[in-house]
């Protein structure tokens, strides 16, 4: 049993380095370094142009792809149809219009050599069914041109906010859309069509389609789905790949992190007046009395038994008090116009205070009259100084002696 037991251990310690071995030999078989990895002639980003001698065999089986067309755009399809089924046939791809079933239909035949081509034929069928022009549809089989198809229409519930949105991203006389195409190096088409009807009138167009580049239809689509959902508004997804645009242009700035130069909008939610809740009344299993009408109104004031001839008398009687209070009312407020403004009352510490003032001026007055009397007085003394003489005067003079003193 013992002999038994350390075979099979061995057995098994055996077998676990053989799965060891073979889980590495098969682990990052594909990984090993390829001689042009490190190559610097190579660029590894560029899609190349396809060769037919890379297939000269051609296709195993015919794959066909087809879309429906809304009714709209029959009358385009059919005069553009000549110049597309031109086109297809460079690559070897046949292409048919069915107007009764309003469908195009696109497959291979023998001459076609690019497998991937069928595909690109199905996009460019996919979009002429969603309005954009033919010549700008084409460019989509060349190998450097991809599309893509945005739904919008199930991204908001309310229809007037969604054409709200849908609006703001078009912009003023497109010119929010004209920027997103520039900066984007995408061709953009927001599907509006108005249809009208008997009972109403509204817009069909819950896609926006897009050709360009794999990284521009990237930033398309995270732009146009933040501007439907009031994530954010385009204009500032525009800044930022303005500011993106400049940094690129900067050679010592390729292998550094941007996110310290662009923008950080904010969302700022702005605070609604909350609508005031109406106080609930208690309730009643009886109904509120009924409002008197007009006529129960006229019986109980009697204008009711009134003949027609008084009842325009009162009536007229009425209207001339009412234009007698008005034409008084007028009045007043023409009168008040005229009314001189009330004037402030004056202190009566300022008014005081100029009395004194003026008792001052003239008790100064004849102090100077009575020295000037004086003066003329002594005028034949020539050793006078007049104004010593004014400084002594000036003193309080001596008290007269009586008669009876000198006596």
């Amino acid at each position: 049993m013992a002999a038994m037991e350390t075979s099979g251990s061995g057995d098994g310690g055996g077998g676990g380095v053989v799965e060891e071995k073979r889980k590495g030999k098969h682990k990052g078989k594909h990984d090993k370094p390829k001689p042009w990895d490190d190559d610097p002639n190579i660029d590894h980003w560029k899609i190349e142009k396809f060769d037919p001698s890379w297939n000269e065999g051609g296709l195993l089986e015919v794959s066909s792809f087809s879309t429906l067309f809304p009714q709209y755009r029959e009358k385009y399809l059919q005069e553009v149809w000549p110049n597309v089924k031109r086109g297809l046939s460079e690559y070897g791809i046949s292409g048919e219009l069915n107007l009764v079933e309003g469908s195009m239909t696109v497959s291979t035949t023998r001459k076609t050599r690019d497998p991937y081509i069928i595909v690109k034929a199905r996009d460019l069928i996919k979009l002429l069914s969603r309005s954009v022009p033919a010549p700008q549809a084409m460019k989509i089989l060349n190998d450097e041109m991809q599309c893509d198809v945005i739904k919008i229409g199930n991204l908001t519930r309310n229809k007037e906010r969604f054409v709200k949105r849908r609006q703001r991203l078009i912009g003023p006389n497109s010119s929010t859309l004209k920027a997103i195409e520039i900066l984007t190096g995408c061709y953009v088409l927001i599907q509006v069509y108005i249809r009208f009807s008997h009972f109403a009138t509204f817009t069909i167009g819950n896609t926006v389609a897009a050709m360009g580049s794999f990284k521009g239809l990237k930033q398309l689509r995270r732009i146009v789905e933040d501007c439907i959902q009031n994530v954010q508004h385009p204009i500032y997804h525009i800044k930022t790949l303005l500011m993106k645009r400049e940094l690129a242009k900067n050679p010592a700035l390729a292998n550094e992190n941007w996110e310290r130069f662009l923008p950080n909008f904010k969302k700022k939610n702005v605070k609604q007046k909350k609508a005031k809740a109406k106080e609930k009344k208690p309730y009643t299993p009886f109904p509120p009395p009924q409002q008197p009408s007009k006529i129960d109104l006229q019986l109980e004031s009697g204008e009711y038994f009134l003949s027609d001839k008084k009842k325009s008398a009162k009536t007229w009687q009425e209207k001339q008090e009412k234009q007698a209070e008005k034409a008084a009312e007028n009045k007043r407020k023409r009168d008040a116009a005229f009314v001189p403004p009330k004037e402030a009352p004056k202190d009566t510490s300022e008014s005081n205070k100029s009395q004194d003032n003026n008792h001052e001026v003239i008790a100064l007055a004849k102090s100077l009259k009575k020295k000037a009397r004086e003066f003329s007085k002594h005028s034949d003394s020539k050793n006078i100084n007049p104004e010593a003489y004014i400084a002594e005067s000036g003193e309080q003079p001596a008290k007269k002696k009586s008669k009876k003193n000198r006596s």
